[in-house]
């Protein structure tokens, strides 16, 4: 009762199917819940761009603004080209689903197991970027910085298990008000430079012996700002989420997202330039801008705030992702199936709690650091980008209705553009943690078709055709008793109705020297005439007795069936069943694997 007293106070009471038209989402919130990933990731990607380039010293920093205008260029080909994945697949489609319907499962499972690294690397960045932006105006916090991104990962995944209807109530004020906040920073930050009031960037780096400007390195900065395109899939993965018509809902909002991601980003990069802004290890750019052009006043703070919030929030859109996803490929037999179920809130609560463990055991293996787990990042989200445009060229091929030569151009410069970006990342992330995902993809994979062979396997074994009309049974039934009281003599009374002749087998196994006179006593009272058979167990083996009584009956009756009948008296309170022995749970682990054996508790309830 307190389990699930404290589980409605948590997530709620339970919502009807009925009533699943009613959660869902309206375009405002949808662009919470789907796009706060994108959105978010403004607040470090100029500075993962920036990072790379100081390396080379101040002066290459100049490189940041076409590198920004080169990542919304790609922003604005994946928009048209997930326009139109969301078209040809209203019902949800993704990188998971266009990959296996176009190209085969093995594609399917590659983009798959893409997008679920890149779902929980997505929780893992944005919590550790979000504990950066609250410990750059709180100091003191930096040594905590674990402690505090569990303890956001946990409330955005009780937030998701309340139903996505109402995650997208809570999380809709943080995303608009970082977007009004950056808004506000870019517009005064224009204001004040081309007004000959803007503040003064240091400048300075602390490193000496810096690189040359080379391909590689434009590259490999290039490579870390496309971070800021991780969540742009989202949208296609969840339209089965928006209000009617859910697919022309759907395809605004994603429009909506992408125009307002890449002013922001382009509009941070530009500040970022103009202001001389020097990434630093212990405030992030964003904080610097907001410093210098609004002082440490309310409206810093407001910034810092919101983005932390909306770092937090961006979560949210993986707690969306990962278990739509998990959900297809549960149908699917690639992970368990109990990844389709919906919980008590018509939310996909397994996957939502899954993500959340594997979040936060990154967390803890990269020490929260935000630049250790950007290298990771991306990759996974490229390929499945990859997989899912030429999956669509491959669907426009077959289809061939109106305008498909058109539609398969767009998607197919997707595919070349993501494909060209996906092997950048691959080659310049690779020595600095890269190659951890390029080998986690395939041991995904394999654990996915371990998973189907089984399920195959159980399907075939359970299949009809391989029923036979058997000939009739008889039920043995051996009934274990540790001592006479009532809980004894009502499991004797099932026991004598289940038995195919009536007779019951009791046994009492005797573990001590002595002979068990009270037992025998009482039984010869009370015993129905049943006869009891006392078995010594030198050993003090209580179990152990009992199997060689099984394994007897079934070398002498291979066809009959034996019911192994336990008495179980059931206590009040969940602490009084540790202090009585579980015999009834010890046999059914030791008797699991023998065929044509049932382990039967008769309760007998304590007031």
């Amino acid at each position: 009762m307190l389990a699930q007293s404290l589980k409605r106070a948590l997530i709620g009471k339970p919502i009807e199917n009925v009533r699943a038209q009613e959660e869902r989402l309206i375009k405002t919130l949808a662009l919470a819940v789907f796009s706060s990933d994108a959105l978010s990731s403004v607040a470090y990607a100029t500075e993962e761009i920036l990072l790379t380039l100081v390396l080379a010293g101040t002066a290459a920093l100049y490189l940041s603004i076409p590198i920004s205008l080169a990542i919304i260029t790609l922003l604005a080909v994946l928009t048209i080209s997930y326009r139109q994945v969301i078209e040809a697949y209203p019902n949800g489609g993704g990188a998971y689903v266009v990959a296996k319907e176009n190209l085969g499962h093995k594609f399917g499972l590659i983009a798959g197991a893409s997008l679920l690294i890149d779902y929980v690397l997505t929780v893992a960045v944005s919590m550790a970027a979000g504990v950066a932006a609250i410990t750059s105006a709180i100091p003191i916090l930096h040594e905590h910085r674990v402690g505090v991104a569990t303890f956001f990962i946990l409330l955005v995944a009780i937030a998701n298990l309340r139903g996505v209807r109402e995650s997208g109530k809570i999380f809709a004020v943080p995303t608009y008000s970082f977007v009004t906040g950056l808004v506000l920073l870019i517009l005064f930050g224009g204001f004040q430079y081309y007004s000959g009031h803007a503040f003064v960037g240091t400048g300075k780096i602390v490193n000496t012996s810096l690189e040359p400007i080379t391909m590689l390195l434009i590259l490999r900065a290039f490579s870390s700002g496309c971070a800021a395109l991780t969540g742009v899939e989202a949208i296609s993965n969840g339209v089965q989420s928006f209000k009617k018509p859910e697919a022309r809902n759907a395809q605004l909002t994603l429009v909506f997202m992408a125009i307002i991601l890449g002013s922001i980003f382009f509009g941070i990069t530009v500040l970022a330039r103009v202001y001389n802004v020097v990434p630093s290890t212990s405030e992030t750019v964003l904080s610097q801008l907001a410093r210098g052009i609004f002082g440490t006043g309310v409206i810093y703070y407001y910034i810092q705030a919101t983005t932390a919030l909306i770092l937090v929030v961006a979560a949210n859109t993986s707690f969306s992702g990962f278990p739509n996803v998990a959900s297809l490929m549960a149908r699917d037999g690639y992970i368990p199936r109990q990844f389709a179920n919906k919980g008590d809130r018509l939310a996909y609560s397994n996957g939502i709690l899954a993500l959340a463990f594997f979040s936060i055991a990154l967390i803890v293996i990269f020490g929260g650091e935000t630049h250790r787990l950007i290298p990771l990042y991306a990759i996974g989200v490229f390929t499945s980008f990859t997989l899912s445009q030429l999956g669509m060229v491959r669907h426009w091929q077959k289809e061939r209705g109106r305008g498909w030569r058109r539609k398969a151009f767009i998607n197919g410069l997707g595919a070349v553009v993501t494909f060209i970006v996906l092997t950048i990342i691959s080659i310049t992330k690779f020595t600095h943690g890269a190659w951890i995902v390029v080998i986690f993809i395939p041991i995904l994979i394999l654990a996915f078709l371990t998973v189907r062979t089984h399920y195959t396997n159980v399907a075939r074994q359970l299949s009809l055709s391989n029923f036979r009309d058997p000939k009739p049974n008889n039920n043995w039934v051996i009934m274990c008793i540790g001592g006479v009281h009532c809980g004894t003599l009502e499991a004797l009374r099932y026991a004598k109705m289940i038995a195919s002749n009536g007779n019951v087998n009791v046994i009492y196994v005797n573990p001590y020297e002595s002979e068990p006179v009270d037992i025998i006593n009482k039984w010869e009272r009370f015993g129905f005439k049943t006869p009891l058979e006392i078995v010594k167990s030198p050993y003090r083996d209580i179990i152990g007795p009992i199997i060689d009584r099984v394994k007897q009956i079934h070398q002498e009756h291979p066809d009959d069936f034996i019911t192994i009948v336990v008495p179980e008296f059931v206590c009040k309170r969940w602490w009084e069943h540790l202090l009585h022995n579980q015999t009834a749970l010890i046999l059914k682990a030791r008797l699991k694997f023998q065929p044509k054996v049932i382990i039967t508790s008769v309760p007998y309830q304590l007031s």
